[in-house]
């Protein structure tokens, strides 16, 4: 019978499903994976080579095709590098890497949802807040030196120019790598990255630098100062001015765009 009986003798029709055979895998997602075996055990190290595409073609009895198809989903997923005439080399995978690999995706993710970009900012905001607490609780002289220069840089840079916005990035990185975790660190780089085409650039507006400088000044002195709440509202002020500021000039470019 098709169908199946529940408790009261109601007879159900089975669920419709597509009963078409299944495909064989495609050759290449077999290379790929014992390759990524590989390289995940340790077989093949950081820095090491991997065998030619001709003995991995004899080894795994498949055609070039198959062999290049991998090697490119290897290098697209950022496990090795290609360059012309040598053989594919593994490299050492970083939180950095990773970040790197996802970010044309995100870019098209933020683009194309402003709810998400929304969801970004908020999840910096709070973020922020956390990695400003650790930076209070563990800076070292060395660490505020370096947030020192870091905004002397900032000062310095000429006004509206990506080396600005770099000297931005380069102090909330900074602060985040005050907490001796190298993924704190990668997530403050990935998430400035991610937002710089959509807000920095805007925020970032002539006429507004001196504001931007005076703000991460207040921060750098409340860490000084070991000013835990401090520290906290001077981060948060920043943040929320220039995010109030992004969605008036955004508003203002979609009223002259609708004209």
């Amino acid at each position: 019978m098709r169908g199946e009986t529940n408790k009261s003798n109601e007879v159900r029709p089975r669920p419709l499903i597509d009963e078409t055979p299944a495909s064989k895998r495609k050759l290449s997602d077999e290379v790929l994976d014992r390759l990524t075996r590989l390289i995940e055990s340790g077989s093949i190290r950081p820095g090491e080579q991997l065998p030619s595409e001709r003995e991995l073609m004899g080894v795994y009895r498949v055609g070039r095709p198959a062999v290049r198809e991998a090697l490119q989903s290897l290098e697209q997923m950022g496990m090795i590098s290609i360059n012309h005439g040598e053989r594919a080399r593994v490299i050492s995978l970083t939180p950095d890497t990773l970040f790197e690999q996802m970010k044309p995706v995100a870019g098209h993710l933020l683009s194309s949802s402003p709810e998400t970009l929304e969801n970004l900012k908020q999840a910096r905001l709070m973020f922020e807040q956390a990695m400003v607490r650790l930076a209070v609780a563990n800076a070292n002289a060395g660490d505020i030196g370096r947030l020192r220069e870091s905004l002397k840089q900032l000062a310095g840079a000429p006004h509206g120019t990506p080396k600005f916005i770099a000297a931005d990035m380069l102090f909330h990185e900074t602060i985040a790598s005050i907490s001796g975790n190298p993924l704190f660190a990668s997530i403050s780089k990935a998430m400035l990255d991610w937002l710089q085409q959509f807000s920095l650039q805007i925020v970032h507006k002539p006429g507004r630098e001196s504001i931007t400088v005076a703000e991460h000044e207040a921060i750098l002195e409340r860490i000084a100062a070991r000013d835990e709440e401090g520290a906290v509202t001077a981060m948060c002020a920043h943040l929320t001015r220039a995010n109030e500021l992004y969605h008036t000039l955004r508003a203002t470019s979609l009223q002259r765009k609708g004209k």
